[in-house]
């Protein structure tokens, strides 16, 4: 790998910045100052600083956000803030993206990442890899809704008819919901319910596969996390397990 790209996508300097950094002499590889950009460096074998400082070799990065409301999950915007803004300068690395949409209502669990094979094995339908939300509800919840997700609900989009995968249920208070799903279809959650006749007033994605969206991360906050953190998010955890735990969390929370 070159030095130069090296430095681009561990740090936060651009290509053209780090090229002028190594130029400038404030670059050392295994403790010998490198003028040439074009270097070739082996990043799991030999040590490399900047101003002084070693940079550890991460071939890929794992933020997980506790998304806010009114922040669009994208990577630019010109007139509206987003995900990649809430990140620290230090954290800006080239090439991070959301890792799967939410609303820009809707709040909860986001990975941001620069791993686009894992991004798509984590969303595609095919892993069935489990997003579970809690959906605050307009209307009580009936009884035959379970059902109705297990079989699977059918959309409309364009007048055309749109099936969805079967879906996990169960109530956690008389108006609040947790959902299962294995898919991402467009606004899917709240078309869901609105097939049913009812209207979802909060959404937000609390837990992806077997990793939780931690409770003391609030939202706008966001926590580097480990490989090990992020295998957890392609393990399956029973629904059963998860909606005893978060009916109880409902319970004593509130």
């Amino acid at each position: 790998m070159r030095l130069d790209r090296f430095l681009s996508g561990q740090t936060t300097l651009s290509r053209k910045e780090a090229q002028a950094a190594i130029r400038r002499g404030e670059v050392t590889v295994n403790g010998t100052v490198q003028r040439k950009p074009d270097c070739s460096v082996d990043p799991d074998e030999d040590h490399i600083s900047l101003g002084g400082k070693p940079i550890e070799y991460q071939k890929f990065h794992y933020f997980l956000m506790h998304k806010p409301a009114g922040v669009l999950t994208a990577c630019s915007d010109r007139k509206q803030q987003t995900v990649l803004d809430l990140l620290a300068e230090e954290h800006r690395f080239p090439g991070l993206f959301p890792s799967g949409r939410l609303d820009i209502d809707t709040t909860g669990f986001l990975l941001i990442t620069d791993d686009g094979a894992l991004s798509h094995k984590m969303l595609a339908p095919r892993s069935h890899v489990a997003k579970y939300y809690i959906a605050t509800l307009r209307d009580p919840i009936e009884s035959y809704y379970a059902a109705a997700f297990a079989e699977g609900i059918t959309l409309e989009t364009h007048g055309e008819p749109e099936p969805c995968l079967p879906a996990d249920f169960a109530p956690v208070s008389e108006k609040v919901a947790l959902l299962a799903l294995h898919e991402g279809k467009y606004h899917q959650v709240k078309r869901m319910f609105a097939a049913l006749g009812n209207h979802v007033e909060q959404l937000s994605r609390v837990q992806i596969g077997a990793l939780p969206l931690p409770a003391h991360l609030q939202p706008g906050q966001y926590m580097v996390i480990s490989e090990a953190e992020v295998q957890q998010m392609l393990c399956e955890t029973p629904f059963s397990e998860v909606s005893t735990y978060y009916q109880q969390f409902f319970r004593h929370n509130g």
